[in-house]
């Protein structure tokens, strides 16, 4: 018993000091990127060299602004009662009102968080990872697209804009740009723009999707009716006769095994690699075909084009983001530190600009009109598409408003079932809704789903 209460001990030890961490390194970033209006320097803070106690690091523990033990420093045995503005003696310190959500990664859906609470977790999203994950980057071209506008003033838009949680939203229309806007500066207009790279959330599982039918149309893999059993990572596992139509539709059967981004039995499905996540679905077996959302197919697949490309994998991915689509800026995905490609360490989170999502989307576009390769596969997916057999629905939500799904789109939302809609949904409100038969496309990003997506994003599209 002593055992297990020990390690609990250290695991809520080393999670509170990750979430501190993480506290620490969104003051450097609001620091770095010149946000000085939102952080307080302790003007008394010195770095404690020969600290007499452990705190995680090079700080002497301390309780109520006072030593607990004294510590050396340039042959002062102690700081004394002013040496110390805040009780925890950090550097840096935000003035924002942030709640960290315990137990989670994300802001639970059904929150309402603050503006302090937003900014933060704009950061943990887009910026904490750099220094955490390698990439799978692809540099942009000098020949990128460039969209002829013709803008208008949607004072819904704008109004949405000052008061949620909406970073960006853009609308293309027949060939023309015709809504461009980016949060104001008093919202959180100062902390992106045309260059920032945004996270895809579950939207990667839709790039994924694209770069699957560009390998399928390169010839390195046969068809979406191939299946990967002769990838030997999956054998003794229930994805070894599997085809790649099914674990596109995420209809595999693991849903005993498997929800959203997490193992039933314990454990993350994002941190892992291809490899290590085979193993711990070794001997398992499979249930009847049913859509079963989650994380860890679309890794899986990644890691199977990787296999499947070899040596020409980021030349694939060159060729997608460069010679198609042709990207502004840099694209990535995620790519496990420290990890080979024999064991899978391709991770399908995906980051780009907001222009650069809409260029990917563009492109989808024009392969499906002109029935290019990539567009046949396109229509594939979508004659392919299957019933999500959700229990509830919530026509006002992204995810639960497409009854189908093809190929990790979304499709057949309320009022447009018989038209080619297809749409990639992303937590806390990532969408991109492409109409191929209008050609209308929408792009939204946002930190948190609180603005109006049937009306901003459904409704424009119907």
């Amino acid at each position: 018993m002593i055992k297990y209460l020990l390690i609990i001990f250290f695991f809520l030890l080393f999670k509170g000091a990750y979430a501190e961490d993480r506290i620490q390194g969104f003051n450097n970033w609001l620091l770095e990127n010149g946000h000085t209006q939102y952080v307080e320097i302790n003007e008394n803070y010195k770095e404690c060299k020969n600290c007499t106690t452990w705190d995680a690091g090079p700080r002497c523990f301390e309780e109520i602004g006072k030593p607990k033990k004294q510590c050396v420093l340039d042959g002062d045995q102690s700081y004394g009662e002013d040496g110390y503005k805040w009780a925890d003696h950090k550097k840096y310190k935000n003035n924002l009102d942030i709640k960290v959500y315990k137990n989670r990664w994300t802001i639970p859906w059904d929150s309402k968080p603050k503006f302090g609470t937003l900014l933060y977790y704009y950061y943990k999203y887009n910026f904490s990872h750099i220094k955490r994950w390698d990439r799978y980057e692809v540099q942009p071209t000098n020949n990128s697209i460039e969209f002829d506008k013709d803008l208008i003033e949607d004072k819904y838009i704008k109004k949405q804009l000052q008061k949620t949680s909406l970073l960006s939203y853009l609308f293309y229309e027949d060939g023309k740009l015709t809504i461009d806007e980016l949060s104001p500066n008093d919202r959180f207009g100062l902390f992106v723009n045309n260059e920032t790279k945004l996270r895809s959330m579950s939207v990667g599982k839709t790039m994924v999707s694209y770069v699957m039918g560009h390998a399928i149309c390169k010839g390195y893999i046969d068809s979406i009716d191939s299946t990967i059993g002769d990838w030997s990572l999956v054998n003794d596992t229930l994805y070894r006769d599997q085809k790649i139509i099914d674990l596109l539709n995420m209809s595999a059967g693991d849903q005993k095994y498997l929800k959203n981004s997490n193992f039933k039995d314990g454990g993350n499905t994002d941190i892992l690699t291809a490899s290590e996540a085979m193993l711990k679905m070794s001997n398992k077996q499979k249930s009847n075909k049913k859509f079963n959302y989650n994380g860890l197919v679309p890794h899986l697949l990644l890691n199977y084009i990787l296999y499947k490309t070899g040596d020409d994998f980021e030349l694939l991915l060159n060729d997608i983001f460069q010679n198609d689509v042709k990207i502004k800026n840099s694209v990535y995905f995620y790519k496990h530190p420290n990890k080979s490609k024999d064991v899978g360490n391709a991770n399908s989170m995906f980051f780009a600009t907001r222009y650069d999502y809409l260029r990917i989307a563009k492109t989808m576009l024009d392969d499906w009109n002109n029935n290019t390769c990539l567009g046949q596969y396109l229509k594939t997916l979508h004659k392919n598409k299957i019933l999500k057999n959700e229990r509830w629905k919530d026509e006002k939500n992204p995810f639960l408003n497409p009854k189908s799904y093809a190929g990790f789109f979304h499709t057949s939302y309320s009022g447009m079932s018989k038209r080619p809609v297809m749409g990639m949904d992303g937590y806390g409100g990532q969408v991109i809704m492409i109409d191929f038969e209008n050609n209308n496309i929408v792009v939204i990003h946002s930190i948190h789903l609180d603005y109006n997506w049937k009306k901003i994003a459904h409704s424009a599209i119907k």
